[in-house]
């Protein structure tokens, strides 16, 4: 079951997600589904395409499947997908 204390290492394409803060503010508020994501990227499907966002000095708000919303910095989830979800996080 995926949480806010274990989000880190379950898959995030797929989620509902809202970028909070970014680097470029003309990519703040930009809103959709992951479809995709890269050791640095986000791929995010919104109603008028795919934008993609960095990673870095951004904060993602993921909506989690019991509608609990979680702030996810992008730092925190730099790195390929596959070897984030085997990781061990620190609490």
């Amino acid at each position: 079951m995926i949480t806010p204390g274990n989000v880190l290492r379950h898959e995030l394409i797929g989620r509902n997600v809202l970028v909070v803060h970014a680097a470029n503010p003309a990519q703040e508020g930009i809103s959709g589904l992951i479809a995709d994501e890269t050791r640095n990227m986000i791929s995010i499907q919104t109603p008028v395409g795919l934008k993609h966002v960095p990673k870095k000095y951004s904060t993602f708000r993921v909506t989690l499947p019991d509608r609990v919303q979680v702030d996810l910095i992008g730092s925190t989830i730099i790195g390929r997908p596959e070897k984030r979800i085997t990781m061990r996080i620190r609490q």
